[in-house]
């Protein structure tokens, strides 16, 4: 099959449409409604910041509590590559309904700036060091001011083993709320007033939810309590409708429930408001992205070059030989790379997908013309380019980072972080450069750009099926790689319809992989 010769899309005329204009004020006002909404769920709650140790604190209560008047206190843990900011939710609607609340930044995560060590896969190793961080935060929580002596503990995924063990070797404990829980050490006696909070998209851990619950009983039904909340036997799987591993976070059904199950455990009678934050990020997460799009009509023009596109013909070899020479080259790879746990992994398989898919698509237009160019590369050029690489780079990781760093989760680069962006940023180059000379140009093939993710989505999971103990970690954050996916995708298509050229969505996206990759995943110690 012939390669396909065509002109690169002319680069969108200046001028600001009714279209254009429409979606900069839909955009305003989303993110206006978006934060008008975050700033109320806040209201009533007052959130006190402290450090123990290299620990990052947050104190929740209700705001204007009367002196003297003392509440249970909830120890609050994130799971896996998150932070205390993604635990919020369920802060604030405890303090909302009176009690204590508390979160914090396990090792190696959010902006804790001590690693996490020992072997994550096994008990006696990060565990170990997990749990007794868990025995420093009970116990800072109980000396609380308004604290009175009596505590509970929920976490989320990892943090729900860690919860549980805990709950298990501290008989101060009151109940435990396990989310999206996977633990081993669960037994039918053990923790006491259990309740497991599964997403109604989270099936395995649903399945995992009514086998614990069917522990204490013979039949076990979602949504039924059995055992006694006076002797600590009390256990009860909850479904929260319509949400998978994050969303659960933010459901009002897994604050009610949470709220249900303590007013029961402490004998109290609580306001019943629950925090609806959730709907409120999505918005704000929906109009800034919309808001890319009239921005970018403001980047300037870098180049009118024509481009060689490749039919599918020669462009599926180019997608499907990284995809799975990628994982087979790297299946010796250590899942800790760079001491940060699956990210380091993943920074190389970009780099070394990037480097593949970079000498693939050489050799499928090596038969291709030597093409002029409509314009010269001169200090003009080059002014526009870096102009329009710095201004899209600013806005796709820059601000969204401050969006999710301030409503979301910790996306903050630390100082332990630094070494780890620059050496991440070389994986991501590599990969977002190839592919977007790839796949750019007027002709390509339709559903090229999603078939192209779709291959590096498939490349992971091949890595994660050859090296399972290594990189399961890698299926937790899936959704969020495809989430990161459709993102950036729309972002590079605007970028790319404005400047004409595609390293500076290619450089724009890699920035902001590479500010995730170092800024979400834990830090580990040897």
């Amino acid at each position: 099959m012939a390669i396909q010769q065509t002109g690169m899309a002319t680069p969108q005329p200046r001028r600001l449409t009714i279209g254009v204009l429409l979606v900069f004020v839909i955009s305003l006002i989303l993110i206006g409604l978006a934060l008008r909404l975050l700033i109320k769920a806040d209201a009533g709650v007052e959130a006190v910041r402290s450090q123990v140790g290299p620990t990052p604190v947050t104190v929740f209560r209700q705001a204007g509590a009367a002196s003297g008047v003392s509440a249970p206190i909830v120890v609050i843990a994130h799971g896996f590559a998150g932070s205390q900011q993604l635990m919020r939710s369920f802060a604030v609607t405890l303090a909302r309904n009176g009690y204590l609340a508390l979160t914090f930044d396990f090792l190696g995560h959010g902006r804790n700036l001590l690693p996490l060590g020992g072997d994550v896969t096994k008990v006696e190793g990060s565990t170990q060091l997990l749990l007794r961080q868990m025995r420093e935060m009970v116990e800072y929580g109980l000396a609380v001011p308004g604290a009175d002596g009596r505590v509970a503990l929920l976490g989320h995924s990892m943090a729900s083993d860690v919860v549980v063990r805990y709950a298990q070797s501290d008989e101060r404990v009151d109940a435990t709320i396990a989310v999206s829980m996977f633990s081993p050490a669960v037994t039918p006696t053990a923790p006491r007033n259990l309740l497991i909070i599964a997403g109604g998209l989270e099936g395995f851990l649903k399945q995992e939810a009514m086998r614990v619950v069917g522990m204490r009983t013979a039949q076990p039904q979602p949504g039924v309590t059995s055992g006694s909340f006076v002797d600590g036997t009390a256990r009860r799987a909850a479904f929260a409708k319509g949400v998978e591993h994050v969303g659960v976070l933010y459901s009002t059904d897994s604050m009610r429930e949470t709220v249900d199950w303590l007013d029961q455990v402490y004998q109290r009678s609580s306001s019943g408001h629950l925090d609806r934050r959730g709907g409120a990020i999505v918005l704000l997460l929906l109009g800034v992205a919309l808001l890319g799009w009239p921005l970018s009509r403001f980047l300037p023009t870098v180049t009118r070059r024509p481009g060689v596109v490749l039919g599918w013909r020669r462009l599926l070899p180019v997608m499907l030989i990284p995809a799975f020479a990628t994982p087979l080259l790297l299946w010796w790879f250590p899942g800790d790379f760079l001491s940060v746990l699956v990210g380091g992994y993943l920074a190389v398989h970009f780099g070394v997908y990037g480097l593949i898919t970079a000498a693939c698509h050489w050799w499928a237009m090596r038969a291709a013309p030597v093409e002029q160019h409509t314009n010269e590369l001169n200090v003009a050029v080059l002014s526009r380019g870096i102009a329009a690489t710095v201004l899209a780079t600013a806005y796709v990781a820059g601000v969204i980072a401050l969006v999710l760093d301030r409503f979301v989760t910790s996306f903050a680069i630390t100082a332990p972080r630094l070494t780890l962006f620059g050496t991440m940023l070389l994986g991501t180059l590599a990969y977002f450069l190839a592919h977007e000379w790839s796949m750019r140009g007027a002709g390509r093939p339709r559903g090229s750009q999603i078939a192209s993710r779709a291959c590096f989505l498939l490349s992971l999971a091949f890595a994660v099926v050859l090296s399972f103990e290594d990189l399961f970690f890698l299926l937790i954050i899936a959704v969020m790689i495809l989430l990161y996916f459709l993102l950036y995708g729309l972002f590079s298509a605007w970028i790319y319809r404005a400047t004409g050229h595609p390293a500076v969505a290619g450089i724009a996206n890699a920035v902001a992989f590479a500010w995730a990759l170092a800024v979400v995943f834990p830090m580990m110690s040897g």
